[in-house]
């Protein structure tokens, strides 16, 4: 079994999926509250009755995006998996969201605003279920993607920069706003390519070079670098990690 874990965007979203990808719960978020107070309860609510120590890994975006929301997400993965030595994935949440389009024949553009006319940006081709990487995770400038896409037949512009960046690209198919962000069965699917790590292992991915967070269980105490988390972001996030390590050991 797999846990799917993504915080790093403006919603929320988490799933318990089969090894071969199929769901077994899910939950997904978008009503405006932080992933702090969001994250770890749809975590309660996926698991079920489902231990902890029985997950054969943890996947989680690891951006690019909000730089809180991934904070908080890979802080929440690397506490709950440290102590039992369950394997992570780190996915790129650019990825994630083009495994929702399996039966499409066509390049999807994912895109996250990243201010000041610049978008996180990944191209995906996919074709007969397979999802092929393009380029990768990047920053690019909204006019300059707009003409690279001018080379592809056909289109189909993803993520929750979508709707910004659709003006820019007006040949693009914009994507139905359910299918615009990440959900965790799309973070499970690009785990399924990616390697596993411990958990000490687990890093923020970055794009612009800030400094990543580290997380660990140590003799029941979490440890977050305090300069990566606010005081009032990381005191309900420690005390739903040892919640669920109790509750589902």
């Amino acid at each position: 079994m797999i846990l799917a874990v993504d915080a790093s965007s403006v919603t929320a979203a988490a799933a318990l999926c089969s090894g071969d990808g199929a769901v077994v719960r899910s939950d997904f978020l978008h009503n405006g509250l932080t992933h702090s107070e969001t994250l770890l309860p749809m975590i309660r609510r996926v698991l079920g009755d489902t231990s902890v120590a029985d997950l054969d890994a943890i996947a989680v975006t690891a951006g690019p995006g909000s730089f809180t929301g991934v904070r908080i997400g890979v802080a929440t993965v690397k506490g709950l998996a440290f102590d039992r030595d369950i394997p992570c994935i780190a996915v790129s949440a650019l990825e994630a969201v083009a495994y929702q389009f399996p039966e499409e024949n066509a390049v999807i553009c994912v895109v996250m605003d990243a201010r000041r006319g610049q978008f996180y940006n990944a191209l995906f081709r996919v074709e007969n279920g397979k999802v092929e990487r393009l380029c990768p995770d990047r920053a690019v400038d909204g006019a300059a993607l707009a003409g690279e896409l001018a080379a592809y037949d056909r289109v189909i512009v993803a993520g929750d920069g979508a709707q910004l960046f659709a003006p820019l690209f007006p040949a693009g198919e914009v994507a139905p706003p359910q299918r615009q962000y990440v959900t965790g069965h799309g973070v499970a699917l690009a785990a399924q390519k990616q390697k596993t790590m411990p958990a000490a292992a687990l890093r923020q991915a970055l794009i612009d070079g800030e400094p990543s967070i580290y997380t660990f269980l140590y003799q029941d105490q979490i440890v977050i670098n305090p300069q990566c988390l606010q005081a009032h972001e990381l005191s309900p996030i420690v005390q739903e990690i040892r919640g669920i390590l109790m509750q589902h050991r």
